[in-house]
Order: structure tokens, then sequence, then C-alpha cells
């Protein structure tokens, strides 16, 4: 059994906020070697990503990597769209739920595993707007009792 370290460089907290997630997917990256240099030093942002199906692969779109200062040639662009690595099986199912049923795929974060790039991916369907309420009210109500508890 061997224990894969896990670095996890960025997560996607409004991702939880603004969709209900309904499956979650681990997917590696195809990468420059500047891009791997940046994202060790921590220069990425998931703000407004998306991942998206072209035929019959699937494509990771607006996440921000930021360029690497040490590279004085062939640096990267910052946001060019990046091939994601799934297996055929996991691309047909994606493909299925998204035109059926109005799913979007939404990275929940980007993590280090075992010295490998990975992005969690997450079949997401927006909440309306009753439905961020909601989470605000119960947000709220377990930062009172939590409060009411340090008092006691």
């Amino acid at each position: 059994m061997s224990q894969d370290h896990i670095k996890i460089l960025t997560v996607n907290k409004k991702a939880r906020f603004n969709y209900f997630i309904e499956d979650e997917f681990e997917a590696g990256i195809v990468l420059k070697g500047t891009e791997v240099k940046s994202l060790r030093d921590g220069r990425v942002n998931l703000t407004d990503s998306y991942a998206a199906i072209r035929k019959g692969e699937v494509f990771l779109y607006q996440l921000h990597i930021g360029a690497y200062p040490f590279a004085h040639y062939d640096n990267h662009t910052p946001l060019r769209p990046r091939k994601l690595l799934l297996h055929k099986q996991e691309i047909k199912r994606l493909y299925g739920k998204i035109n059926e049923k109005g799913f979007s795929m939404i990275p929940l974060k980007v993590y280090f595993k075992g010295g490998k790039v990975k992005i969690a991916i997450g079949l997401a369907k927006g909440k309306r707007k009753y439905d961020k309420r909601e989470a605000i009210k119960r947000r709220d109500a377990k930062k009172d009792l939590d409060r009411m508890k340090k008092e006691y």
C-alpha cells in the first residue's frame, strides 16, 4: 500500500457555493515545463475556469497559471486551453451527463499527487438564488452556535 503525498495548490471555494457538486473526477493535465515550475511557486488561479469536451477530449479553459519569472524564452501563455487526461469511459459518462441533464464541469482543486499535477473536476449543476440564500442562512446559524458555545 503506497501512500501518495498530496500537496494542495489551490481550491475553488466559490464552486461549492455556486453549484451542487454531483460527482468528482481526478484528472491529469498536460503542461509545459514552465507551467509546472509556476505551479510549484503557487502561481495558479481557478476563478472562472471550466472544462469542456471538444472532439472526444476534455479541455480546461480560463485556468490562469502565471508566467515563470526565471524563464527567459519559451514561457507559456497564462490562459491557454489545457488538455485533461481522463479514461475514455469517464469522458463518455461526462459527455452523456452534460448533454442530457444540463450539468457543467467545474475544476474544484489543483494539487500535486505523487509528484504529478492533478485536477479534481466536479460534475456540477448551478444553484438558484434561493439555494444560495439557504446556504448563507445555515452558515450564519452555525457561526452563531459556535459563538454561543465559546461563551459558555
